[in-house]
């Protein structure tokens, strides 16, 4: 048997094939880097910011102590917006006799405006309280504070309570 025979100038081009594709293999990061920088800068640029409703509060003054108030003290000149288990909109004021029913958030809104107004000659009270149930959805306690804040409230005041508590 003869062993097969090999012209070596097919060596020499395949080891110069070999040397040029080790130089070939490295990658130029440089437009990857620079594509990725222009996504980047268009996706801050086209993103859509959400304006967010805050309500301010006031920082807390560890110094002073509060005096205490009771429940009864803070409804005399509140208007209160009581939110039961069922999601139901209770508003009181203290210029009328007795608590109006407001099934949904439009027709609560109505009433914190309508109380907040007052008679013709005087505007209504400028403190708000919240109370609510603790089987309320955080969205309607949402929704009463920031009614208080459309309206013009100074001062909203939260406050939960359970079955019986009131």
């Amino acid at each position: 048997m003869s062993e097969p025979s090999v012209d070596p100038i097919d060596l020499e081009q395949l080891h110069q094939r070999a040397e040029r594709k080790g130089v070939d293999d490295d990658v130029d990061m440089t437009p990857m880097v620079d594509v990725t920088f222009l996504l980047l800068i268009f996706f801050m640029i086209t993103a859509a910011f959400a304006l967010q409703k805050a309500i301010e509060v006031p920082p807390s003054e560890e110094d002073e102590a509060a005096p205490a108030q009771t429940v009864e003290d803070l409804e005399k000149d509140s208007i209160v917006v009581r939110l039961d288990g069922d999601n139901v909109y209770w508003v009181g004021s203290p210029r009328w006799p007795e608590e109006q029913r407001a099934p949904s958030i439009t027709d609560m809104q109505a009433r914190v405006r309508e109380a907040r107004q007052g008679d013709g000659t005087t505007r209504g009270p400028s403190k708000m309280l919240v109370q609510a149930n603790g089987d309320a959805t955080h969205e309607h306690v949402v929704a009463a504070m920031d009614a208080g804040s459309g309206v013009g409230m100074e001062d909203i005041r939260l406050m939960t309570y359970e079955d019986g508590d009131l």
